[in-house]
């Protein structure tokens, strides 16, 4: 047992995937002048995911920080301040679900677009 969940894998994990890869991908997002229809769908996908490893990530942590004798993690994963911790899996998945509904809808106006001009003659 350890004497505390932030000096678990877990914890470095939750801090990899709730900070530096959703920053890194939204970083990637500005700067790029050109991206693919696949990348952006792509990148939604991953933020979804993303999106629900933290979750798993939250309450495995919130389970292990009961048994730990820290009151630290206590503090963070046992009490109020956890639901400020679920604001960040909600925000991604959002986004995530945006990019994914951004992609798939004008897949949808385009082809609707196809369809029209191929059938107008009639």
């Amino acid at each position: 047992m350890s004497l505390s969940v932030f000096l678990e894998l877990r914890f470095w994990l939750l801090v990899g995937f709730s900070l530096v890869l959703p920053v890194g991908i939204y970083a990637l997002l500005l700067v790029t002048r050109s991206i693919s229809r696949w990348a952006v769908l792509g990148f939604g996908v991953a933020l979804v995911l993303i999106a629900g490893v933290d979750v798993y990530l939250l309450q495995s942590i919130a389970a292990q920080a009961k048994s730990t004798p820290s009151l630290a993690d206590d503090a963070w994963f046992s009490s109020e301040l956890t639901i400020a911790l679920y604001l960040l899996p909600v925000v991604f998945g959002g986004i995530g679900v945006n990019l994914i509904s951004h992609v798939l809808l004008r897949h949808l106006t385009e082809a609707e677009g196809r369809f029209d001009r191929e059938h107008s003659d009639r």
